[in-house]
């Protein structure tokens, strides 16, 4: 399978995308902080994605799409975080998207497992 065709894949890209346009307006003092962190989470959801693919076997693919899954984790907490300082003030589409995309990893293992049975 090519990671490029990949719903989950596409969809990860443009959780990077919002993610980066919406850490634009943090405070420049958190530059190496909170800012960093998230950019450094959220682009690692589609880079473990196509790493997994990369990988000979089902077993492998699902090990980085549980790597992805806590990224996707590391990320909703950071973006809360930043709501509670006041950085963002409606996280409702990013809650969104990154729920779109969690569901998207959960349903992307749970097709690994079954065809690795």
């Amino acid at each position: 399978m090519y990671y490029k065709d990949l719903e989950v894949y596409k969809k990860s890209i443009e959780l990077v995308k919002e993610i980066y346009k919406l850490t634009v307006n943090f405070p420049k003092d958190e530059v190496f902080g909170i800012t960093s962190q998230i950019k450094r989470a959220v682009i690692s959801i589609p880079s473990n994605i196509a790493e997994g693919c990369a990988r000979f076997s089902n077993k492998d693919t699902a090990r980085f799409i549980d790597i992805a899954l806590g990224s996707i984790a590391e990320v909703d907490t950071q973006i809360t975080i930043a709501k509670e300082l006041n950085y963002i003030a409606d996280i409702e589409g990013i809650s969104r998207l990154l729920n779109q995309v969690n569901a998207l990893l959960l349903g992307f293992k749970k097709h690994l497992n079954k065809n690795d049975e």
